[in-house]
């Protein structure tokens, strides 16, 4: 494998992974490989591990947990849903749960590497850190005060996860869960402050509106991308909606549908052989017509030269 191959599996990943109806393949935690067996592993990036023959990083592929890494070499480029990324020693890349993603061939990366699970923390710590902000950007320059910050905070979650004798099983997890809040929150206020939507409203009524908007929609668009139906099923009225959205993400609920609608379909017709017509169905237009106006409008390509651009 390749230098850059080899370096991923820094992250924690160790093969296997299942193949989505979508053609993509999905690699979960790695629990068995975490120290004590917590839902959360940290390390230095490098070339001293190796990934799952059966899993290039080069090509496009998804997990279910969070990875961030914190550069001390670049740039390296790094593909996530469709945009590249040039990150470069001092800054960090914070790669999402189900976000579609490809590391490069032609460089290795240096840092550190943090990957966590999804239910390692409690529910509350979550939504304070924006764990599921999919519309802030995954690529974070903090400056020298706050990288100087981010970096204490992650070498004391290093040393926390790496003293697995000093403390018992479950208090050494309790332990990691507080370190690792207090490195996400940090995390977090950089992310927010980098993203055009506003912070406003997390913690409050509104912002628990949006995380239960967003997490119906992320259930539901392949079937449902009516304002209204959301509304209905969450007991909101769509004026609720509309404040909720616009707090969170200075966008309409319209538009938060439509956004989410558009990248699946072409996270479909990147990276899986369907034809255009089963890839409308999948995102809840079973007319291909109305699927191909759809995605002209919100791309200004059709979807055949969408997935021309990208062959």
């Amino acid at each position: 494998m390749g230098d850059r191959t080899r370096q991923a599996s820094a992250d924690g990943t160790n093969g296997g992974g299942v193949t989505d109806r979508d053609g993509i393949r999905t690699f979960p935690f790695p629990a068995d490989l975490a120290a004590g067996g917590v839902g959360m592993r940290i390390g230095p990036m490098g070339t001293d591990r190796t990934w799952h023959s059966d899993a290039p990083l080069h090509r496009v592929h998804r997990i279910d947990f969070h990875v961030v890494m914190l550069f001390t070499e670049g740039p390296v480029r790094h593909m996530v849903d469709f945009t590249e990324y040039e990150p470069a020693a001092g800054e960090l890349l914070w790669i999402r749960p189900g976000q579609v993603h490809r590391f490069s061939r032609e460089s290795g990366y240096r840092g550190t590497v943090l990957t966590m699970q999804p239910g390692f923390l409690p529910r509350a710590t979550v939504e304070a850190t924006g764990l599921y902000r999919y519309d802030l950007p995954p690529l974070l320059r903090p400056d020298p005060a706050r990288l100087a910050a981010l970096r204490a905070a992650l070498d004391h979650l290093r040393r926390e996860y790496e003293d697995t004798a000093t403390l018992p099983p479950g208090l050494h997890a309790a332990v990691l869960r507080h370190t690792l809040t207090a490195f996400l929150l940090r995390l977090a206020h950089l992310a927010a402050g980098s993203g055009e939507a506003s912070p406003e409203g997390a913690g409050t009524a509104l912002g628990d509106t949006f995380t239960r908007f967003r997490d119906a929609v992320e259930q539901g668009f392949p079937t449902h991308h009516s304002v209204s139906a959301y509304a209905d099923a969450l007991g909101y009225s769509r004026r609720t909606l509309v404040r909720a959205v616009r707090a969170a993400t200075g966008e309409t609920p319209k538009g938060f549908i439509d956004k989410r609608v558009v990248l699946e379909a072409k996270r479909l017709l990147a990276h899986t052989e369907l034809p255009i017509g089963r890839v409308g169905v999948a995102v809840g237009f079973p007319d291909a017509a109305n699927f191909s106006k759809f995605f002209q409008l919100h791309t200004g390509r059709t979807p055949v030269a969408f997935r021309a651009e990208l062959r």
